[in-house]
């Protein structure tokens, strides 16, 4: 049987560093409540040990760019 992270069908999924956390929330001039959200008993949330308020971020691989990086935030 397959891994959960090894599955083909799943991203690369990390936590981001409390440093680069606000970086990115002052380059996209959001705050953390308006990122999209993912539930703290998601499969891959729940692997990598991400608590709640963790901003996660998702490395997909895409045809047309290559790769395409998404952000959540974890929430209850």
């Amino acid at each position: 049987m397959t891994k959960l992270p090894d599955h083909v069908l799943i991203p690369k999924h990390e936590v981001v560093p409390t440093k680069e956390k606000q970086e990115l929330l002052s380059k996209l001039n959001i705050k953390k409540k308006q990122l999209p959200k993912i539930l703290a008993k998601d499969p891959m949330i729940k692997h990598i040990d991400a608590k709640v308020g963790d901003v996660i971020k998702i490395t997909r691989k895409s045809l047309t760019s290559g790769e395409s990086v998404y952000y959540r935030i974890v929430v209850d």
